[in-house]
């Protein structure tokens, strides 16, 4: 038995404006580049990197999707606390991103390559810790719908990693596809959890914030 917590309305602003600041973000940053740019082919971190036009834009973009990712984090009281741990960590490793940026000349900028791989890696498993059983768990918490969420981000991830590798020109479209995954499931999880907090206080019914969960 144990007792679901509703996500208070700060979590909700956080995690809707999380994938809205990501994508305006990388495109007013890339819209502010006086050379070519290609969104399909070059990567975020670009826009970022020492020597970009306006870099302040995108670093801006990484450290504050970065918080939003912290403040859901602290909020999805329904989700498992190893899950809230690893999101709230990827998201720390986003801000290290944004502080190690690329540099003119170095073919593997080290420190960005690692916090960026580490916040990846952080970004795919939360859902999976996170996940819980039981048949009134909100449906984006439960153990299937979870699997489902790491399977497309592990997919879409291992689409960026071959791109980068294999230098087939596609890297900035797989790097903003799986951008735009991993900044909208947090919205995904904190509305299907206040969808069934609300479809569980009903007429004659407790409030959901109080109702206890049977966990299989």
């Amino acid at each position: 038995m144990v007792t679901v917590r509703a996500v208070p309305w700060w979590g909700v602003v956080s995690s809707a404006a999380a994938p809205v600041l990501m994508a305006g973000g990388w495109t007013i940053a890339a819209a502010l580049q006086p050379h070519s740019y290609d969104p399909v082919s070059d990567t975020v971190s670009a826009l970022a990197a020492l020597g970009a036009a306006d870099r302040w834009v995108m670093t801006l973009t990484f450290v504050v999707v970065s918080a939003c990712d912290v403040v859901t984090g602290l909020a999805l009281r329904p989700a498992r606390a190893p899950g809230r741990l690893i999101l709230i960590g990827g998201a720390v490793a986003g801000m290290l991103v944004a502080a190690s940026p690329e540099r003119p000349g170095i073919t593997f900028p080290l420190p960005h390559m690692l916090f960026a791989a580490a916040g990846c890696a952080a970004l795919v498993a939360w859902p999976a810790g996170a996940s819980r059983r039981g048949a009134s768990v909100p449906w984006a918490l439960r153990p299937k719908v979870a699997g489902g969420a790491v399977a497309v981000l592990l997919a879409l991830l291992a689409w960026f990693a071959v791109e980068l590798v294999a230098a087939g020109g596609q890297a900035g479209l797989a790097e903003r596809s799986f951008g735009a995954a991993q900044a909208l499931w947090p919205l995904a999880v904190v509305a299907s959890c206040r969808y069934a907090a609300r479809a569980g206080t009903r007429p004659g019914q407790a409030p959901a914030l109080h109702q206890p969960l049977h966990v299989g």
